[in-house]
């Protein structure tokens, strides 16, 4: 349940469809990505989904950033995506949280989202675009 005291949520979908690729010898790809992760296992990139990939994303942001103090954001997002079935896939910049969804699952991650009390606009803020 929201708290009442807090500002209202506010996501929006980013344009386009996403691709979630692991590059395990960490080199950072050529060409547009919109954000990049690197971990033990290599270097997790979030990019433009070309033709040839079998797995599309629909990315969400925060329309209103948050400060890295701020205890349960990403929970709030996740949990009532997470409560639908849908599998999720998260990555934060220092201001936001970016919040992937099946594309095919893109309507049903915005309705359980607007259930809980978080607004969901149709494209995302300016800024988010990597």
């Amino acid at each position: 349940m929201p708290d009442p005291a807090a500002p209202p949520r506010r996501l929006g979908w980013l344009p386009g469809r996403y691709a979630v690729a692991l590059a395990p010898d960490g080199v950072v790809p050529d060409g547009e990505w919109l954000a990049l992760v690197r971990g033990p296992e290599g270097l997790t990139v979030v990019r433009p989904a070309t033709p040839d990939d079998a797995d599309r994303w629909a990315a969400l942001f925060e329309a209103t950033p948050h400060g890295l103090d701020v205890p349960g954001m990403l929970a709030a997002v996740v949990g009532p995506i997470a409560a639908a079935g849908i599998p999720v896939f998260v990555t934060s910049t220092h201001d936001a949280d970016l919040v992937l969804v099946p594309a095919g699952r893109r309507a049903d991650a915005a309705d359980a989202l607007r259930s809980s009390g978080i607004a969901v606009d149709a494209v995302g803020p300016e800024h988010a675009a990597g």
